[in-house]
């Protein structure tokens, strides 16, 4: 017997990826609801080779479903999320909302998936931001070959992080760049198309962003309290995929080619490294992958033990939809949680 899963934020750019990485992966659903505000209603997503109608999330009965994956920020979240939990629906959420909270496990599955037997406090499960995802997915096994006490990351992210206004906002400035419109910046605090913006997020009181705050305190959270992680996060005219390049200092010593050894069989990652012109993965050629890619893996000899990285992976993926999926997987999987139906 399958599982009743539902889906809040079923018409948003994660919602809907949510779907396709259901079906492709062939998680055993016995239903899939698709659920939005009001005024998405009525509105028609796919599900594979079906066509699914959305449904109102404040006219919707949980008490019959058995996972929830929550896709409507943080707002929506905090509202909505404890009251599906109450119900007895594991809330799988994407959101900011619960990541910091004690109670709640913030998991990546192939970097801490036995804190995910924690879930029962609360009923929910946290899904880290997109940026660090990929980190973390790419650390965790250079962590535990020679233990990383520093990072320093520089990130170049996508205008999908933003959802589908950020697309919307590149695009049209864009084709307003090459017909000579005015240019608007509404989504952004600058202008997106041909710039960078090393912006993302609220500044916070001691000059960084809450995006580069994120990435500190979930590294800590789901890899280890001890390491030391600096971040610049910045927004960069890409549609879909996240960049990272990581400068690592390890306790250890560690070779550039063992660490290229060590990655190439850790779960989740691709290493893509050669030293030629194209030998590199670029945010392009992740679009609609599951993998971390890792390239230029090479030796910092600026400091003992040192490494540097870059790290491509599709945030709308593994940065947020695939990531969620696999928790359900591992719940299913360990047999944390049945079926209701075949409970009763």
């Amino acid at each position: 017997m399958g599982y009743n899963v539902a889906i809040v934020g079923a018409t948003g750019n994660v919602g809907r990826e949510m779907l396709t990485v259901l079906e492709e992966r062939g998680f055993p659903a016995d239903t899939v609801v698709p659920l939005a505000s009001r005024r998405s209603q009525g509105t028609e997503v796919s599900y594979g080779d079906q066509t699914l109608k959305v449904k109102a999330l404040d006219a919707f009965d949980f008490s019959g479903t058995d996972i929830c994956l929550m896709s409507a920020g943080g707002k929506v979240s905090k509202e909505w999320s404890p009251r599906i939990a109450d119900q007895g629906c594991v809330v799988i959420d994407n959101s900011s909302a619960w990541r910091y909270d004690a109670a709640v496990p913030l998991i990546v599955p192939e970097v801490n998936a036995d804190a995910a037997s924690g879930f029962n406090r609360r009923n929910i499960i946290a899904n880290p931001n997109c940026s660090t995802a990929q980190l973390v997915v790419a650390l965790k096994p250079l962590h535990d070959a020679a233990t990383i006490t520093r990072a320093v990351v520089a990130t170049y992210q996508s205008v999908s992080g933003a959802g589908k206004e950020g697309q919307d906002e590149l695009f049209t400035q864009t084709r307003a760049v090459f017909v000579s419109d005015p240019i608007e910046a509404r989504k952004f605090t600058k202008r997106i198309a041909f710039n960078v913006i090393p912006h993302i997020d609220s500044f916070m009181e001691d000059g960084s962003t809450r995006e580069e705050w994120k990435m500190v305190a979930e590294t800590k959270k789901i890899l280890d309290p001890k390491i030391k992680l600096i971040a610049t996060c910045v927004r960069v005219p890409v549609f879909v995929s996240h960049s990272e390049a990581v400068t690592l200092e390890f306790e250890k010593p560690i070779t550039a080619d063992e660490a290229r050894d060590i990655l190439r069989e850790a779960p989740g990652c691709l290493v893509v490294d050669k030293h030629e012109d194209g030998g590199y993965v670029t945010p392009y050629e992740a679009v609609g992958e599951d993998a971390t890619y890792i390239s230029r893996i090479r030796e910092d000899a600026t400091v003992d033990n040192g490494l540097a990285l870059w790290v491509v992976s599709d945030n709308l993926r593994k940065g947020a939809a695939t990531n969620a999926v696999q928790i359900a997987e591992l719940l299913v999987n360990r047999k944390l949680i049945a079926p209701k139906r075949e409970a009763a």
